[in-house]
């Protein structure tokens, strides 16, 4: 594999230099999101017609040459799933992205069943992916000579594929979507990892009691305070099913604790005191002080509301088989409550209806329409 290892700020001022005239570009990222409390991009891979380079920011004290490149509209910048990658970028170093295409959208949006990268690299070009340093710490240095091969080989095909990919959504007349579609993803940005209370982002909190979300947050935050001291990710401190198992269980002593078979020995004889502290602290909350799960209250529904959406199901279903397309990307189950509740008679009303794409009342619009008609 023939990359160049950029490792140096000179060097990635004149590599960005050097790429003023590409207007495609294909990029990937490696991070050590397995490894450490807080997650870091450990290398930017990019690649260009004639070229590969490994870049890297732990050895780099400034990045921002790149924040231009990123930003230019004009220069497509390729990625395969996307979402991660934006999001990550904005968080470690605030570039903004514009002029992407996903490649792994644009698989979606042509039918394909399996859209990862290896499955889409084996159907169009036969290739194998090598997987064998997907889960490897990558903020590890020196990195082997290997594991910087491996980075490189991850971008080697996507500027090919994503114009092979390109003329088939052409061909379809669906090209105008992903680009949309693209457009909108390119502005997410990461969630606050620390954001309070912290029940509010572990599944299953919201069909727990009051005093168990105090039990539970109580947990949560020994365990973001472990993660922290020893920088591992919370899950490798213990899980989330261990943080379940101890708020229904509510041990107040060791022995309890112990003989539940919830933690490990190992965990156990860490962190089985400190445990036990933030399950009585939980269970020492007063009443009136205890949290709940916000919730909003639902106005009173149309009773004709759930018909409506049965009846763009039975619509959405049938255009998704005719175009051989997962359903809910013709319309997901959030799009067809709303339009549902507004009942839109009008290509403008479908435009005021939230989060509903132009490619998709330019596509279906007339057919939504025509299928709330028969409800009316």
């Amino acid at each position: 594999m023939d990359y160049r290892l950029i490792d140096r700020n000179s060097e990635l001022v004149r590599l960005v230099e050097s790429l003023s005239g590409c207007d495609r570009l294909a990029f990937d990222l490696e991070a050590d999101s397995m490894f450490h409390f807080r997650e870091r991009v450990c290398l930017i891979q990019a690649a260009w017609d004639g070229g590969i380079a490994v870049i890297d920011p732990l050895a780099l004290s400034d990045l921002s040459a790149l924040a231009p490149l990123l930003a230019d509209r004009q220069r497509k910048k390729v990625f395969h799933g996307a979402d991660y990658d934006i999001r990550s970028l904005y968080r470690d170093f605030g570039f903004t992205l514009q002029g992407l295409f996903d490649t792994e959208l644009a698989c979606r949006y042509l039918g394909h069943t399996e859209t990862g990268l290896g499955a889409t690299l084996r159907q169009y070009y036969g290739i194998r992916v090598d997987k064998r340093f997907q889960k490897r710490n990558w903020s590890k240095r020196p990195l082997p000579d290997e594991m910087l091969a491996y980075a490189a080989s991850d971008v080697r095909h996507l500027l090919p594929l994503s114009e092979r990919l390109e003329a088939e959504l052409k061909e379809l007349n669906r090209l105008h979507w992903v680009e949309e579609e693209c457009r909108i993803l390119s502005s997410v940005r990461p969630t606050p990892t620390e954001q309070r209370p912290l029940f509010l982002r572990f599944k299953g909190a919201g069909r727990l009691g009051r005093r168990n979300l105090a039990v539970i947050e109580s947990l949560l935050d020994l365990r973001l305070r472990l993660a922290e001291q020893k920088d591992r990710p919370p899950f490798k401190i213990f899980s989330n099913e261990v943080v379940l198992g101890i708020v229904k269980l509510r041990p107040q002593h060791r022995k309890a604790l112990h003989n539940s078979g919830i933690l490990s020995q190992k965990q156990m004889k860490m962190y089985g005191s400190q445990i036990l502290e933030a399950v009585a602290t939980g269970l020492s909350i007063p009443e009136a002080s205890l949290p709940e799960y916000p919730r909003k209250k639902a106005p009173k529904p149309d009773p004709a509301v759930p018909e409506r959406i049965q009846q763009l199901r039975r619509w959405r279903d049938a255009k998704a088989r005719k175009l051989k397309l997962d359903p809910s990307l013709v319309l997901n189950k959030g799009l067809m409550t709303s339009i549902a509740k507004t009942l839109p008679k009008s290509g403008d009303d479908l435009k005021r209806v939230a989060d509903l794409r132009h490619w998709q009342i330019e596509a279906f619009g007339g057919e939504i329409l025509h299928a709330l008609s028969r409800n009316r």
